[in-house]
């Protein structure tokens, strides 16, 4: 059984929902039989690299709200992140995610991308360290275990692995996906939003039982897409 996640590193419901799959995955009778594959998925395309904008500001900006108003919201996020163990800080910066998205690329072809992923999630929502300084990803990434030389390649050449992440956000939008996290089992059963772990069971269990087509909606979990993520109590 195959489980692909699309996700980006800027969305917190992203970092959430990986920690609530993972919890799913666990009580799982058959989880030894499971690969998980993480795919790209860019919020913001669009934004600078190295960016210097607090994403408090950010959010303000987006959704037309007060700094006091944007940071209730955060606070409300940081909850959810709590409940699952996670740290979550909120003076971190907004910025371009393609170049993390190329480097967890590198680190699939090494067998080493769940490491550089919770290095990256870790580094963003419990650290606010700044991702879009290539200094930074250098040393997340080795840390990770992924070759020195071959990070300083990918980081000075854009476009490596450009490809196969403009592949990911292709297939994302073939089936459907608008917002992440999106969990889709065997091609076959998807998952959408940061659901709670049972659910994530519950699935796992239907897909290995009787292989039916089938669509979890967000309904109530929250979900990250182009306009925004959602806020728990908003």
């Amino acid at each position: 059984m195959r489980v692909e996640i699309w996700s980006d590193i800027a969305c917190p419901w992203c970092y959430i929902g990986k920690a609530r799959f993972e919890a799913g995955l666990a009580a799982f009778a058959h989880r030894d039989e499971v690969e998980v594959v993480h795919r790209s998925f860019e919020l913001d395309p669009k934004a600078p690299p190295a960016s210097d904008v607090p994403v408090i500001e950010m959010l303000a900006a987006k959704y037309g709200v007060s700094r006091a108003q944007a940071e209730q919201m955060e606070a409300r996020v940081a909850a959810a992140a709590a409940e699952e163990g996670l740290g979550y800080r909120s003076d971190r910066i907004h910025g371009n995610t393609f170049d993390l998205h190329r480097l967890l690329h590198l680190a699939e072809a090494h067998g080493r991308q769940e490491a550089l992923l919770d290095a990256f999630y870790r580094a963003n929502f419990a650290e606010a360290r700044p991702l879009g300084d290539p200094a930074v990803l250098a040393e997340l990434a080795t840390g990770a275990g992924l070759p020195a030389d071959e990070v300083a390649r990918v980081l000075a050449d854009p476009d490596a692995y450009a490809q196969e992440v403009r592949a990911d956000e292709r297939a994302a939008a073939e089936l459907g996906a608008t917002g992440v996290p999106f969990f889709v089992i065997d091609r076959r059963y998807g998952i959408s939003g940061g659901q709670p772990a049972e659910v994530f069971r519950q699935a796992l269990e239907r897909a290995h039982a009787d292989g039916v087509v089938q669509v979890v909606p967000a309904g109530d979990a929250e979900v990250c897409g182009p306009d925004g993520c959602a806020v728990p109590g908003s």
